[in-house]
């Protein structure tokens, strides 16, 4: 019964996702790069609706990013799926056994994930990749209620300081004080409360990073290896 019951939870949660239209910056945007589309996807019949999260609901690694990419999950409808940042992604997870395979192109491509979830601070992909602050406050409570349904999480990895900055506000959401953790890219925290996750935080996989080398392979990878050492009892300092 309780896990139909959180079934039920998790459909809800995802139909108010898909379903919502708070921001009509964000949805009149995210329905022109649907009609217009990339050349390269011409073919494509894009999704262009809010993306809700995707993943393990009883993952220990809840991973959270800015937004979906215009060409990226708003074209796919899953997170991360479809362009390089989610490349980048998808190639760690399965690196480090969070994934069953690399490569992330179609809600169709059959990838899994074991032990993780990804959503973002925002749903809808924002022009110029910039939500406005109202845009994430109208946004937070999908994240909040996220936090509520995944009960198991023992580490959330943010990648970039709007990431970071979502998390905190959610948990002051839910009545919790996370301090004030600075970001910076391989900071740790370990779990402000009993209760509470421990934080990691990372570069996002953007191009602007990856392009510029700000954010390397090795650099990436090593986030992953410390997010796995300290799931499996290690430790991640």
């Amino acid at each position: 019964m309780t896990k139909i019951m959180n079934n039920e939870a998790w459909n809800e949660l995802q139909r108010q996702i898909i379903e919502c239209t708070a921001c009509p910056r964000l949805r009149h945007h995210c329905l022109e790069v649907a009609r217009t589309r990339r050349r390269q996807f011409r073919d494509w019949e894009y999704w262009g609706r809010p993306v809700p999260g995707f993943g393990d609901p009883e993952a220990e690694l809840l991973i959270i990013g800015l937004a979906p990419a215009a060409h990226g999950a708003n074209r796919t409808g899953r997170m991360f799926t479809g362009d390089d940042s989610g490349n980048w992604l998808y190639e760690a997870l399965y690196r480090y056994g969070w994934a069953n395979q690399p490569r992330a192109v179609s809600r169709g491509d059959g990838l899994v994930l074991r032990g993780a979830y990804i959503t973002a601070a925002a749903r809808c992909a924002p022009p110029h990749n910039k939500p406005t602050a109202e845009e994430l406050r109208a946004c937070r409570p999908f994240l909040v209620r996220e936090l509520q349904l995944l009960r198991r999480v023992r580490l959330v990895l943010v990648l970039g300081r709007i990431a970071l900055d979502a998390y905190l506000r959610a948990l002051r959401d839910l009545g919790h004080d996370p301090g004030r953790p600075a970001f910076g890219h391989g900071a740790f925290y370990p779990p402000p409360a009993p209760g509470l996750p421990a934080l990691l935080c990372s570069y996002h996989p953007s191009r602007q990073n990856t392009q510029t080398r700000r954010l390397t392979r090795e650099m990436w990878h090593e986030v992953f290896a410390r997010a796995r050492a300290y799931l499996d009892g290690q430790a991640a300092g």
